[in-house]
């Protein structure tokens, strides 16, 4: 194992893609590989069908990575991306499958929190556009061209509808390492990101870092120095 490179597979947020992720991908230390999946309707897979429920894409991602579970891996995934590594994760251990090193849970709350869910897929258009606008990472360039807007519209109310139709179920919880880290400006209360913890039996590793909803893409060199902290912790360094 030693000398091995991990991979990391960085789950998509909500209208983002593989691309999404290249802050990261470039500037990772060499010895972590950062693997963003795409799901269908966008980036690299734009011209296939957006999927429905989270069970399609929970499949989906799980058929991306199903022959690379027998080298060492960790999950990341940000928002909704957070939500989909931990049912992916699920998943492999549904199946019985090696699990991953690790599990990076970031900006979102734990699934059994006590939140009501804010219904963003039928919003307005003007509505909709202020609340994405509101939660950042997408570019005014996008938001402010309706062209371009009339391809990333349906895509994000997608994917906010698949999340707002997610049940949560409670289960054993999940025998992983994991970290949690949520922003110190975003709606998403220390409490909340605890939760996690619920869904785990290892210890919760949970940090804020400064910024909104998006804070992982200013503070992206802080969220890769921790992954990598905790990743060299787990095998030896190449």
């Amino acid at each position: 194992m030693k000398g091995e490179k991990i991979t990391v597979f960085f789950l998509p947020f909500a209208g983002g893609s593989r691309y999404s992720y290249n802050q990261f991908k470039q500037n990772a230390p060499a010895w972590i590989k950062v693997e963003p999946l795409d799901l269908p309707g966008r980036g690299s897979r734009f011209k296939e069908d957006l999927l429905n429920t989270i069970e399609e894409v929970v499949d989906d991602l799980y058929d991306q990575i199903k022959d690379k579970l027998d080298k060492p891996y960790a999950i990341y995934g940000h928002s909704m991306g957070a939500t989909l590594g931990y049912l992916l994760t699920r998943k492999i251990n549904d199946l019985n499958k090696p699990m991953p090193q690790h599990v990076f849970l970031t900006g979102t709350c734990g699934p059994a929190a006590d939140r009501e869910t804010k219904i963003r897929s039928t919003m307005p258009k003007d509505e909709f556009i202020a609340e994405v606008k509101n939660m950042g990472g997408s570019p005014d360039e996008i938001l402010n061209d309706d062209q371009l807007m009339e391809f990333f519209e349906p895509i994000l109310r997608g994917d906010f509808r698949i999340l707002e139709s997610y049940n949560h179920i409670p289960q054993e919880p999940l025998e992983v390492p994991f970290t949690v880290v949520i922003g110190a400006d975003e709606e998403v209360t220390e409490k909340e990101g605890k939760a996690w913890g619920q869904e785990f039996s290892t210890p919760l590793d949970f940090h804020i870092m400064p910024g909104n909803h998006f804070f992982i893409f200013d503070q992206y060199k802080d969220v890769l120095r921790l992954l990598a902290r905790r990743l060299s912790a787990l095998q030896p360094m190449p």
